[in-house]
This record gives structure tokens, sequence and C-alpha cells, in this order.
């Protein structure tokens, strides 16, 4: 374990200090609108990586499930590489690369020690650039997504796509990640190179890195090897439309899954969103519980002994009669998960991708911890109030459900008649 640099600081230092001592997130844009955005952090090992601002929110009924597909054939070699070359390469400079897919975002990263920043920059730059999409690779990683759809063994993920598919039905965020079966099955190199000639747009990626990196060298490293990523476009730039959200619901009742799975959820705000901290500080005075945490009736809310009377119970409470005492709790949790969600250079490079993506620029974290300082159990009430207080939920269930109450019996208990 390395002490990160702003904490061994002054370790005498109050935890302002502290917080003022954490190294700045520096930024620039080049000619092309490519955001370089860096934390030096004095490590010996770095994560730089690519953070796109496109997924199934941009997709099309069509293409649904491409950008997840692209996740597949980012790593199976490209015009100047095949891919046991790429493998070889990447293994012998003992580094590690990874990508993932939200629904707005396709994130592309690569973890190495320091030194190793350069080459693997260029490595990058030449998977998002020159994949070369053989037929044998695509058809390859088709059967393997057909497989995972097929299988569906997270419920935790299945759950949430049926979720999403009700409390956003008939707009892009309804669509899953996966995509349907019969798109994966059509999909093929040129859809592929559409979507890539429409998406990958320098003023939509963020070029991010955290670690022993300096930000003059990233930036002339993102000059030299991201050349081909321009701002220019044939069609009109893709347009982030609002999605209505509708209170709803849905379950698949499978008796032979040993548990239910159900998820419950509200409309909530956006980044940028002034209620976003009120909202942080009360998911986590809601906190969470499983059964391998351990402790006692106090480690958490009392959700796992009736779930959905107990969950609407303690949203009630937080709209209605929190104290200051619970908030000044749930204030300092919320800190600590945070800062704990920082340790290590790629935590830190995924949090500067996407605060730069969502908000333009990476919020200092003693500017935020001002803001979680500025909650009260007024404002905490307020806000809650408005946006859970009578309000339709979305619910999603998968499972034995069959005792899963009835939608209006769940939507009648998200008030309280009382004087």
């Amino acid at each position: 374990f390395q002490t990160p640099k702003w904490l061994a600081y002054n370790s005498f230092s109050t935890y302002e200090e502290a917080l003022l001592n954490i190294p700045p997130t520096r930024s620039s844009v080049l000619d092309s609108g490519l955001r370089v955005a860096t934390e030096d952090t004095g490590s010996k090992t770095a994560t730089v990586g690519l953070w796109m601002y496109t997924g199934p929110r941009f997709e099309t009924n069509e293409n649904n499930g491409i950008t997840h597909f692209l996740e597949h054939m980012a790593f199976k070699g490209t015009k100047k590489r095949s891919q046991t070359d790429l493998e070889l390469e990447v293994e012998n400079l003992g580094a590690q690369l990874n990508a993932y897919t939200t629904r707005e975002l396709s994130v592309l990263y690569a973890k190495c020690l320091s030194q190793d920043v350069p080459k693997l920059v260029e490595i990058l730059s030449d998977i998002v650039q020159n994949n070369k999409f053989g037929d044998p690779e695509i058809e390859k990683e088709r059967e393997v997504i057909l497989h995972k759809i097929e299988a569906e063994t997270n419920l935790r993920d299945v759950v949430f796509d049926h979720l999403h598919s009700v409390a956003f039905q008939g707009t892009p965020l309804g669509k899953t990640i996966l995509g349907p079966t019969q798109n994966i099955k059509s999909l093929n190199k040129q859809d592929f190179l559409d979507y890539i000639n429409l998406h990958y747009k320098a003023p939509r990626i963020v070029f991010a890195g955290a670690g022993g990196i300096e930000h003059d060298t990233m930036v002339l490293l993102a000059e030299e090897h991201f050349k081909g990523l321009t701002w220019e476009l044939d069609v009109p730039v893709p347009e982030m439309n609002f999605c209505r959200f509708t209170g709803s619901d849905v379950r698949v009742r499978d008796d032979d899954i040993p548990l239910a799975h159900i998820a419950i959820a509200f409309e909530g705000v956006g980044w940028s969103d002034p209620d976003r901290i009120p909202l942080m500080v009360a998911s986590t005075l809601l906190g969470s519980w499983d059964r391998t945490h351990g402790g006692g009736v106090h480690n958490a809310c009392r959700l796992a002994q009736d779930f959905v009377f107990n969950l609407q119970c303690e949203l009630m409470h937080i709209c209605t009669s929190v104290s200051e005492l619970d908030v000044e709790r749930a204030k300092n949790a919320l800190r600590s998960k945070l800062l704990l969600n920082l340790e290590g250079t790629t935590p830190i490079s995924d949090d500067i991708g996407k605060q730069i993506i969502y908000n333009g620029r990476r919020i200092p974290f003693h500017e935020l911890d001002a803001k979680i300082e500025a909650v009260n159990a007024d404002i905490l009430r307020d806000t809650c109030y408005r946006h859970l207080y009578d309000r339709c939920p979305a619910i999603a269930g998968v499972g034995p459900v069959e005792q899963l109450p009835d939608y209006n019996r769940i939507r009648s208990g998200m008030y309280w008649l009382r004087v």
C-alpha cells in the first residue's frame, strides 16, 4: 500500500488542509476539441484512457447493442497489430487493458508503469483509430455476446435492465447495453465503421490520466497520436434528448430462482443539479445491507426484515422528520465513501473522465466537501420531499416475486396521512 502524496504531505495537518493538498486536476482542450485532463499523484504507476460520450442512449432501435459489441472488438487486433501481437506487447510491459460500457459512456483504459505511458497511449490510439474488424473475430464475439444474453447469470444486471425498460419506456435510456438478439445477429463491419465515424469525434471524448504523469507530456502525446480524431461530422450531431420517467412496474416471476431480486427507483437529477449533493447524503443515510455484512441491527437500516414496507418508512422518515444528528452521520459517511473510492490511479482517472464529460470540469474535493457540509436537515427534508414524497416509483422484480405488493399498494405508501 502506497500512501497518497496528498496524505503523506503532512500527517499532522487538519482535515481541511489535507483536502487542499490533494493534487489539482489540470485540463486542456486541443484544436480538434479533444479534452485532456490529468492528476499527477506522484506514484510509480499510471492509468490513462479514453472516456467517450457514446452508448445505448445514442443508439437506434436498429443498432442497439453496437457500443457493447465494439467493446468486445477493442482488443481483437488492429491494422498494425494482430490480436496475438497486441496481447504479447501489453503483457511484456506488465500492463493491463480494460474497457466497459454504460448507457451513456464507452471507456477504454490502460494501467501501467509510469515510464510506459507513451507506449500505452500509442496502443490505445491504434485500437481506437485502426481496428481491423476481421470477420472471424466478429463472428467469434457475436457468439460470445449471444451466449451472454441467453445465460443472463447476473440477476442484478437483469433486474436493472428491466427497471430501465419500464422507467424510461419509449426513450433511448430504456434500451439495454447488450442489445436485442436480432441486432447482435445482424451487426457487421460496415455498421461498426459507420457508428465510429458518427460518434468517435474529438469533442465527445476525454483523454484522462492519473498517477505518475505530467500534464504537458499527456497533451503532447494526445496531439501526436490522436490526429485521426476530428470534430468534423458528415451528418448532424447526435442529440441528447430528454428521457421522460414513467412510474410503472414489471415482474418476471420465476420460482426456480432461490431469491427474489427487486429494484425500486425514483426519478433523480443530473450531475450538475444542485439537488444532487443532498440526494447523495440521503442515499448514504438510507444505507445498504447484505447478509455478508454481519454486525447487529444498527449496522444499516431495517431493509432486510421487510424490504418494501421498511424502505418506504425510511424514505418517509427522511422526507419528513430526519434529525440533524442523522444528517451529520450521513455526511461523514459520504465523505469517507467518496475519499475511499479514489484510492488508486484507476478510480481517480475514471472520476476525472466522468466529471469532465458531465460537468465540463473536475470539481475539487474541497469544493465538493463544502457542498456536503452545507447540507442540513431542513435542506435534506425539502430536497427529498420534492423528489421522493408522493412520487410514482418504477419497480422491477425477478424471481419468486408472488408476495411483492401490488403497485398501487406500494404507490400509496409514498405519502403519510399524518397531522
